[in-house]
């Protein structure tokens, strides 16, 4: 019976070790990425094109979280513009909400951004 659960200790710890090192890898990726991303669109041109806004999007995700024994709720909120350049490339990019709003489907205008960094659009 001893041998058993020496043997489960010695499972238990690898297993542990093995997740751990698992989830310290992809925060690890995820944040050498990110650097990797935030520097290439810094070492990129900002560029400003005649473009049409063709599509807009949401993103939603809700989160459930619990702390001294009461659960609270909170959400949070992505939005993206979808726009077409002149060469008919189209380009996805993160925007805040107020541009969000201001923004409409079918608008034409200069777009400025820096790699996939939005900056701006200016209707015309």
């Amino acid at each position: 019976m001893g041998f058993f659960f020496d043997g489960f200790e010695q499972i238990f710890f690898v297993a542990f070790f093995l997740v751990f090192a698992l989830v310290f890898g992809i925060i690890i990726f995820t944040v050498v990425k990110g650097v990797r991303v935030w520097n290439q669109n810094n070492n990129s041109p900002r560029l400003t094109v005649q473009a049409q806004c063709v599509s807009k999007r949401v993103s939603v995700s809700s989160q459930m979280h619990s702390s001294n024994s009461q659960m609270h709720h909170g959400s949070s909120t992505w939005y993206y513009a979808t726009f077409q350049v002149e060469s008919g490339d189209r380009m996805e990019f993160s925007v805040n909400g107020r541009e969000y709003g201001m923004l409409a489907e079918g608008d034409v205008g200069r777009l400025t951004f820096q790699g996939t960094r939005y900056l701006s659009f200016q209707r015309q």
